[in-house]
């Protein structure tokens, strides 16, 4: 059993793809609305683990596009949970210094749930202890095309030359400009896949994919995946005999 004591090397960053909440309820006979309920209560969960251990960014992929071509009857559920959870956790947010984000084709969402959103990243701006970032009808590919767009309309209009367009420049049009890329990307329920998920942002991060169902990931299955992370070697291309150096260079 791998205890909070075991870590010695947190990532800064963690993104996870939260899935596998319809063939919780689908197991249990239960519609499917209940397996994005208890999904809910876990996402509760490890946001707390995350802000006691003192991760500095959470990224979770709570609402795809793709989710949009979902039932109607599902996806509304979706987002009357979306909206009663960020009223329900916003003393929680304020009270333990969590600063609410969002990713994604905002414009797209309910009105009343665009307000609300709105309004708790406003509350919750001045925290400092860590950052939630919830990707809400988030498209990887979507976003570089967006990112691509705004890189053309730069050089029209002559404020940006093509010559300077990097990969610095590029990720600053992103919707998660000024945030370092995650270092470690999970997934739950046993897919390998990103499913169109910071597909620019997780070039370097380390993957962990475990089968357990986003409902039943609980604290200790968060803590496996951390523990894992730290005994990965992240190399960037790099040889393993450089690593010191690097190291050395950047002060770690």
């Amino acid at each position: 059993m791998v205890k909070p004591s075991d870590l010695i090397q947190l990532p800064v960053h963690v993104a996870i793809i939260m899935d596998g909440n319809g063939r919780w309820a689908k197991h249990r006979g239960l519609p499917r609305i209940m397996g994005h309920r208890q999904g809910v209560k876990t996402v509760r969960s490890i946001v707390r683990l995350s802000r006691e251990l003192g991760i500095s960014i959470l990224t979770l992929y709570v609402f795809s596009q793709e989710n949009w071509k979902r039932p109607k009857t599902e996806v509304m559920g979706l987002m009357d949970l979306l909206h009663n959870q960020l009223k329900g956790e916003l003393d929680e947010m304020l009270g333990n210094q969590i600063s609410l984000r969002a990713i994604g084709q905002i414009e797209r969402l309910p009105k009343r749930v665009r307000t609300c959103l709105k309004d708790t990243i406003r509350q919750t701006s001045g925290n400092k202890g860590m950052i939630l970032n919830l990707a809400l009808s988030y498209g990887g590919r979507a976003e570089m095309a967006m990112a691509a767009r705004r890189l053309a309309e730069k050089c029209l209009s002559g404020t940006l030359d093509p010559a300077d367009i990097d990969e610095a420049e590029f990720a600053s049009n992103l919707y998660t400009a000024g945030l370092p890329d995650p270092d470690l990307l999970i997934r739950t329920s046993g897919e390998y896949r990103l499913s169109n998920f910071l597909l620019f942002q997780a070039a370097y991060s380390e993957l962990y994919v475990t089968p357990t169902l986003w409902p039943d990931f609980d604290k200790e299955e968060f803590l496996k995946a951390l523990f894992e992370y730290q005994r990965r070697e992240r190399r960037f291309g790099l040889a393993s005999e450089q690593l010191p150096k690097l190291c050395t260079a950047k002060g770690f």
